[in-house]
């Protein structure tokens, strides 16, 4: 289900090196005017963690949604 998962990046930490981009499955993050990554489709992440597990820099948590209800 889309909107389960919300993936937070540290600007501060993020170097633009590209890998979490790179290997996101459901194109959820791009580089941004600044060149760092940035999350521009969040609905589309499928908690697969492969930018969180990637990134170098530890730059990027992928925490999951509270549920309502």
């Amino acid at each position: 289900m889309a909107g389960q998962y919300k993936v937070v990046i540290n600007e501060k930490w993020c170097k633009g090196c590209g890998l979490c981009v790179a290997f996101c499955p459901k194109n959820v993050l791009v580089m941004g005017e600044r060149l760092k990554a940035e999350v521009k489709y969040q609905e589309n992440c499928i908690g697969c963690r492969r930018c969180e597990n990637y990134c170098p820099d530890f730059a990027i948590i992928v925490e999951e949604a509270e549920r309502v209800g």
